[in-house]
C-alpha cells in the first residue's frame, strides 16, 4: 500500500511528471511589475543624484515605451530643477495623459505653466485641480492666489490667499496675502497679517524680521527693534535680520555697531549687493572714503541697476571732488528713477564744478519742479547764481529759501549758516553794485569763501534685499536711512 501511494501524486503516476514540471510547480511566476524600480528612483531623486536617476528614467522609458507614469513624473521635476521648463511641461503632460483625475498631475502642469508665464492656462489648470481634488489643498488655493496677482485680481488673489491661510497656515500664504495689501498701501493690514503670521509659527525669524520692516516702514522703531531683536534671537545668523537691524543703527549713525551686524551677516551672504552698499555708506559716515568707494563698487557689480547703489556712489564721489565720476554715476540714477529732486540736485551741483553752467541751471531747476519744497534746492540754485553774477536771481532763490525755511521743521544748522554767509555776500555785492560803500576788504574774503552746501538727500540704504534662500519670500520695498 505504501509504495503504491508514493507512486502516484494525485491520481497521477509520478515517473509520468517531468522532473523539470516537478522543480517548478511549487515556485509562482516571476512577473516584471512596471513600478518595480520606482523606489529606487526615489532614493537617487531624493539624494539629488540627478546623474543616476536619469539613466534610470530612461531605461524604465524605454521598457515601458514611455508609459511609466512616476518615470515621467520625477523626469518632469529634474527638468524644470535644471530650468528647462517646457520639457517639464510635456513630462507631466504625459502624466496627465495616462492618469487625467491625478490632482498631482494638474497641480504640476498648472505650475509649469506658470513659470512659463502662461497666467490664464494655469489658473485654469488650477481651477480644474480644486474641482477634482476631494478636500480643499491650500497648495491649490495659494497657487490660485498668485495667478490672480499676476492677472491684476487683487482682490480675488486676496480671497484665494485667505483660504490657504485658514487650510494650511504656512508661511508663504501669509507672506503672500501680506504682499498685496502692502502693494496696494495698506501697511497696517499687512501687518495685522504678519503679526497673526508669527501667532502662527512663532520660531519664524523670516517672518519676525518681515514684521519689523514693515514696523521700520511705519516710523515704529521701539517695535521693529523688537520685533528683529527676537528673529536674532531665533536665528541669530539669519542674514535679513542682521541687515535691517544694522540699517537701523546706522540710521542713528552707530557705524561701528551696524558693521559688526553686517560682518555676520556676510558670512552666509557675501553676494548681497545690499549688503555692500550699507558697509560702504557705513565707511562713508565715517569719512573712509576709499574704502567707501571699493565697497560701493562691488555692490554695483553684484547689481548694476541698482538706483540706490549708483545715487550713492555719485555722493561719494562729490565728496571726493571727482566730479566727471560722480555726473557718470548720477546720470545713470536719473534715467534709472527720473522722480527723485535729490539727484537732479547732485547732479546740478558737479555740472557746476565742470564748468557747465547752462546744463546746471536746467538741472536746479528740474530739481525744483519735482521738489517745490525742499530748502536745499533754492539755497543751492542762490549760490550757483552768485557764483555766475546773477545777483537778482541769487536774491531771488534766496527769499525763496528762507520761505521754506519757516515751515521746515529741523533744518539743517548748516543750511542756515550757509544761508546767513550768503545774505552778506549778496548784500555787500548789491550795495557795491548799487555804488554804496562797502569794505573792500570784507567783500574780497566773502567772495572767496567756498558757500557751496552739500545737497541735503538722505543716503540711500537698504534694511532687507532678496532671500539668500531659493525662493523670495516677498519684495519688501529699499528705505531710506
Amino acid at each position: 500500500m505504501n509504495s503504491s501511494r508514493s507512486e502516484y501524486s494525485n491520481g497521477i503516476p509520478a515517473r509520468s511528471v517531468p522532473k523539470s514540471r516537478q522543480e517548478t510547480s511549487s515556485k509562482a511566476p516571476e512577473l516584471n511589475a512596471i513600478e518595480g524600480r520606482n523606489w529606487l528612483i526615489h532614493r537617487h531623486f531624493t539624494r539629488k543624484e540627478f546623474g543616476i536617476c536619469k539613466i534610470l528614467i530612461q531605461e524604465e522609458l524605454e521598457r515601458t515605451r514611455g508609459k511609466q507614469e512616476f518615470a515621467n513624473y520625477i523626469q518632469g521635476l529634474i527638468l524644470r530643477h535644471e530650468g528647462k521648463i517646457q520639457e517639464s511641461l510635456e513630462c507631466f503632460q504625459i502624466c496627465h495623459s495616462l492618469h487625467p483625475k491625478n490632482v498631482d498631475y494638474i497641480k504640476q502642469v498648472a505650475r509649469s505653466l506658470f513659470l512659463l508665464g502662461l497666467h490664464n492656462l494655469a489658473l485654469e489648470a488650477y481651477l480644474d485641480a480644486q474641482q477634482i481634488s476631494e478636500v480643499p489643498d491650500w497648495d491649490i488655493f495659494y497657487n490660485l492666489g498668485e495667478c490672480w496677482l499676476r492677472l491684476g485680481e487683487h482682490t480675488k488673489a486676496k480671497e484665494s490667499l485667505r483660504q490657504a491661510v485658514q487650510l494650511g497656515h504656512h508661511e508663504r500664504c501669509y507672506v503672500a496675502l501680506a504682499s498685496i495689501y502692502k502693494l496696494e498701501g495698506d501697511t497696517q493690514s499687512a501687518i495685522e497679517i504678519y503679526k497673526a503670521a508669527v501667532e502662527s509659527a512663532p520660531d519664524s525669524a523670516q517672518l519676525a524680521t518681515a514684521l519689523g520692516l514693515l514696523y521700520l516702514e511705519e516710523g515704529k522703531y521701539q517695535h521693529a527693534l523688537e520685533k528683529l531683536g527676537g528673529a536674532l534671537a531665533r536665528d541669530p545668523q539669519y542674514a535679513q535680520a542682521l541687515l535691517a537691524a544694522g540699517a537701523m543703527m546706522q540710521n542713528h549713525s552707530d557705524y561701528d555697531v551696524a558693521l559688526s551686524k553686517y560682518k555676520i551677516a556676510a558670512q552666509s551672504w557675501p553676494e548681497s549687493p545690499a549688503l555692500w552698499n550699507n558697509v560702504g555708506m557705513c565707511f562713508y559716515g565715517k569719512k573712509k572714503y576709499v574704502a567707501s568707494l571699493s565697497c560701493l563698487k562691488r555692490a554695483h557689480y553684484l547689481s548694476p541697476l541698482d538706483w540706490d547703489i549708483l545715487f550713492n556712489l555719485g555722493l561719494v564721489h562729490m565728496a571726493t571732488q571727482q566730479y566727471a565720476s560722480a555726473f557718470h554715476f548720477l546720470s545713470a540714477a536719473t534715467n534709472l528713477r527720473p522722480a527723485h529732486a535729490g539727484t537732479f540736485l547732485l547732479v546740478a551741483i558737479s555740472l557746476r564744478h565742470l564748468d557747465d553752467p547752462d546744463n546746471a541751471s536746467e538741472a536746479f531747476k528740474q530739481a525744483s519742479l519735482l521738489a517745490p519744497l525742499d530748502a536745499s534746492i533754492p539755497l543751492n540754485y542762490a549760490v550757483f547764481l552768485e557764483s555766475q553774477g546773477d545777483l537778482d536771481g541769487a536774491a531771488l532763490q534766496l527769499e525763496r529759501f528762507q520761505e521754506l525755511a519757516q515751515v521746515t521743521p529741523r533744518l539743517s544748522p548748516e543750511l542756515v549758516q550757509t544761508a546767513t554767509q550768503l545774505s552778506k555776500l549778496l548784500s555787500n555785492r548789491l550795495r557795491s553794485r548799487n555804488g554804496s560803500k562797502t569794505d573792500e576788504n570784507e567783500m574780497s574774503s566773502k567772495s572767496k569763501l567756498a558757500i557751496e552746501v552739500e545737497a541735503q538727500v538722505r543716503v540711500r540704504n537698504h534694511p532687507v534685499d532678496s532671500s539668500p534662500e531659493g525662493e523670495t519670500p516677498n519684495s519688501m520695498a529699499d528705505d531710506e536711512v
